[in-house]
């Protein structure tokens, strides 16, 4: 017949592994791959591909009427794209939360005036729309340029599948080298939550494109840039980039 101690001995251990068993999210919950932020807040990011006969007619109306838009929610900006993609207009607009996203929708659907003299003319000169949602990373805070004008270079990185708990410190170490170097300037770092998962939009800021390319000269010859770059791309499946030039009517200049 077993003791009163022995039969302690094992529930004991039971009680101590079941201790640990609840513990264990708390401590897996620092490698989520869940909201990159502590709030709510997100970007969704429109692009969209104009008929290359409609070009100007877009952009001029989107410098007459935009101003309707960016009175129901925050504008982060506005672009189109000069070399790596052609006819392409990209715009990233700020919400507190998908609450917020649906109200503001709801009120643009009723706006006459958005409608009317924008909505109603523009489509016809739209052949494709797209849109993501993404977070701004928790180590970036969304930037500004030293000074109006420039151009904005948008890189978009399609990563492994894992997340930020698989590739997010070798990434972050990437681009901290780049910044590093002091010849371009971060605008954001976004990471997708719907559309193409795993997906990293990165926009910097230059003052020409020629500034850049030589900066980009320097960083390729830079030990440490190679070396961060070299780590990262052990988690990178793509890359792309385009040549922004912002809009008369865009926030970020």
């Amino acid at each position: 017949m077993l003791s009163r101690g022995t039969l302690r001995r094992p529930l004991a251990a039971a009680a101590a592994r079941l201790a640990r068993a609840w513990a264990r999210p708390q401590v897996l919950a620092f490698l989520a791959t869940g909201p990159r932020q502590d709030n709510s807040v997100f970007y969704e990011i429109r692009t969209y591909d104009i008929k290359p006969s409609k070009m100007k007619e877009f952009v001029e109306m989107a410098n007459k009427y935009f101003h309707l838009r960016s009175a129901h929610s925050e504008m982060v900006g506005i672009w189109s794209a000069e070399l790596g993609a052609m006819n392409k207009v990209v715009h990233i607009w700020k919400y507190d939360n998908f609450a917020h996203r649906a109200a503001v929708r709801h009120a643009l659907a009723n706006d006459k005036d958005w409608q009317g003299k924008f909505i109603s003319p523009a489509l016809p000169l739209v052949e494709k729309q797209y849109n993501e949602v993404a977070y701004l990373v928790p180590w970036c805070q969304l930037g500004k340029p030293p000074k109006d004008g420039g151009v904005y270079e948008w890189v978009t990185f399609q990563m492994k599948p894992g997340g930020p708990a698989l590739w997010g410190e070798a990434f972050q170490a990437a681009i901290n080298a780049h910044i590093n170097t002091g010849y371009t300037k971060l605008i954001g770092v976004f990471h997708t939550e719907y559309g193409f998962l795993n997906t990293v939009h990165v926009i910097w800021w230059n003052e020409s494109p020629d500034h850049r390319a030589a900066g980009r000269h320097r960083a390729h010859e830079d030990a440490r840039v190679v070396a961060a770059v070299r780590d990262s791309v052990r988690f990178l499946e793509s890359q792309q980039n385009m040549l922004l030039m912002p809009l008369p009517c865009s926030s970020l200049k």
